[in-house]
């Protein structure tokens, strides 16, 4: 398995009393290893897929910590550029109230994967399964990403990341084997007036992606479940009933989950349960990736 994109250190800060802007005030401050990529693979290693992470840190104790983290969760980082003069990516979450947060992203090294990188690694394209990649690499490293992936025949699985890039992976929805927005991501990706959110119009969204070439699409609704399509025909899961501790890094653990499932060759509805699964036992979790996460775990609850 080959993943390409983001890998950064959120920072999450909840006031533990009513936000008052401009005062000094006392909560609680968690870090987390995250980037969308690096946290699908990480949930991807941890169910015994063997991953390989393309991605870019600075040569700074961010990075360090970014690349010890991952590699002790079972990702291959040897491939990973070390960036001199620069500074590895960071998230910071302020929460106003419990799923009300402003998000700053720092995320310019990115910038950093571009095509003579991504070339210099095109045995791994040879090798990999799938390829699974983020929307943070520029319009120039994703046709590369695509272009070798069509040069080797290899699949690939996309997630969107956020509404403002992903509208990147308008021109590749016919080149993608699977592909994850959540409800606000769908716009960017259908030029729809109004974002996914109910039952009905999630599971059109999906099988419109699929009318415009992907063999699978899946639109994640957070509570209220997700749906998915692929040639025949559509679905809906409803979301399984968790007390959340944080919702970062549920969505990710959903596309590992189900990718995992994808690669074992199950059918649609189980790699979807499988997903919903993967992201409940996260939300439960203050982590971006649930740490505990394994095959057995995962199926335990599965037919829980």
């Amino acid at each position: 398995m080959l993943v390409i994109g983001s890998a950064v250190l959120e920072i999450s800060a909840r006031p533990t009393e009513v936000l008052r802007m401009g005062a000094r005030q006392y909560g609680h401050i968690h870090s987390s290893v995250s980037g969308v990529a690096r946290n699908i693979a990480e949930n991807l290693a941890r169910l015994d897929i063997e991953t390989v992470l393309l991605s870019a840190v600075a040569d700074d104790d961010i990075g360090q910590h970014l690349l010890t983290h991952s590699s002790l969760a079972g990702i291959d980082c040897s491939h990973v550029m070390r960036v001199n003069g620069a500074h590895s990516a960071t998230s910071i979450l302020l929460y106003r109230a419990e799923d009300n947060f402003t998000r700053i992203d720092d995320v310019g090294i990115a910038d950093a994967l571009d095509s003579d990188y991504l070339l210099e690694h095109e045995w791994l394209f040879e090798r990999a399964a799938l390829v699974v990649i983020d929307a943070t690499p520029s319009e120039e490293a994703l046709d590369t990403i695509f272009e070798l992936a069509a040069r080797h025949e290899t699949r690939v699985c996309a997630d969107p990341t956020s509404p403002l890039i992903a509208s990147r992976f308008c021109a590749y929805i016919p080149n993608l084997y699977l592909i994850v927005p959540n409800a606000s991501e769908t716009a960017a990706l259908c030029s729809l007036e109004e974002p996914a959110t109910g039952r009905e119009s999630a599971i059109g969204t999906a099988q419109q992606l699929v009318n415009m070439g992907a063999n699978i699409a899946v639109v994640t609704l957070g509570e209220n479940g997700l749906a998915y399509a692929d040639s025949s025909g559509g679905g809906y899961i409803r979301a399984i009933k968790t007390a959340v501790v944080d919702s970062s890094g549920a969505g990710d653990a959903f596309s590992g989950a189900a990718i995992f499932g994808i690669l074992n060759d199950v059918p649609i509805d189980e790699a979807m349960r499988l997903g919903v699964t993967a992201a409940s036992l996260t939300l439960a979790s203050e982590d971006t990736v649930l740490q505990s996460l394994s095959q057995e775990l995962l199926y335990d609850e599965l037919s829980a």
